[in-house]
């Protein structure tokens, strides 16, 4: 398939748009109360906006507008993904998981504030995001929150991204082979982009037997996404990143890169953005922003 050519600047308008709007979004759902609980939600706040790319609420507005979804209840519905990403992010960075001091070029949020603090900060974002879905706002149709509610919650917990972080921990101490590392992906990174995806069609009312084929784009991004990952781990600028780097290595765990080297790496990230591009063939020109989101995927530096 010859993937749609976009004018150049539509996934960088694409980006700057969802990155305001769910920075205004998340600075109404988090007012700071004037109480002793300041503390926590200026947490909360300093986690959720201004921070990150937005590729998952990106995803779901971008698969929202294939099926004609109210723009902001697609927004509502990628903050609650987004919410979700920021609550593990605090999560893996504590001194009892990862040990990051930087996340998005600044402190990480048990470092600007402390460990507890961080802590209620993950857990309540983890509450919002729900909150958020079951909103009228959302969706005024109850069948529809209550499904949004159930992708979400599937691609969170031990089926999902916080069973892939299992995986990933223990693989410390084993040594995982190329298939153990694809599985531990699909569920650490892959689930909440697939989720993202698949609320954008939850949103559009599209059957499950109707999103075949954006299941099928989401799987292939999801990879794409961590071989590009753990690209960046081995290649990456740190400035740019603004996380540390090349810490897979030190801690000898197996990733894409270790086990098919540099090159064919990158050769499988590309073939997978190809491949996804051509599951969304049926939409022709519009889906040319999640043609072009899949394509920034392989191609960012950070």
């Amino acid at each position: 398939m010859n993937l749609v050519t976009t004018k150049p600047d539509l996934l960088s308008e694409a980006f700057e748009r969802i990155q305001d709007e769910v920075d205004s979004a998340f600075d109404a759902f988090l007012p700071v109360p004037q109480d002793s609980r300041a503390r926590l939600v200026e947490a909360m706040r300093y986690a959720a906006i201004g921070g990150g790319k937005r590729v998952r609420p990106l995803l779901v507005v971008a698969t929202a507008e294939l099926f004609g979804v109210n723009h902001n209840a697609a927004v509502n519905a990628g903050c609650a993904v987004e919410a979700i990403h920021a609550y593990s992010l605090i999560h893996d960075d504590l001194p009892c998981m990862d040990d990051d001091d930087l996340r998005h070029g600044k402190p990480t949020v048990h470092m600007a504030f402390d460990e507890a603090t961080a802590v209620l900060a993950g857990d309540s974002l983890h509450a919002l995001a729900f909150d958020i879905l079951t909103q009228p706002d959302t969706s005024t149709d109850p069948f529809v929150r209550a499904e949004l509610v159930a992708t979400l919650a599937r691609a969170s917990g031990h089926d999902g991204m916080a069973g892939g972080q299992m995986m990933d921990m223990m693989s410390e101490e084993q040594d995982y082979d190329l298939r153990q590392v694809t599985r531990l992906q699909q569920l650490k990174t892959g689930a909440l982009l697939a989720a993202s995806v698949e609320m954008g069609a939850v949103l559009g009312r599209i059957p499950p037997e109707g999103r075949a084929h954006l299941r099928a784009y989401a799987r292939d991004i999801g990879l794409a996404f961590q071989i590009a990952d753990d690209l960046l781990d081995v290649e990456g600028d740190q400035d740019k990143a603004g996380k540390a780097l090349r810490k897979d290595e030190g801690q000898g765990k197996r990733t894409f890169v270790t086990l098919m080297g540099v090159e064919q790496a990158r050769a499988q990230a590309e073939m997978l953005v190809e491949q996804a591009g051509s599951h969304l063939a049926s939409h022709g020109e519009d889906a040319r922003l999640l043609v072009e989101l899949a394509r920034f995927i392989v191609k960012r530096d950070h």
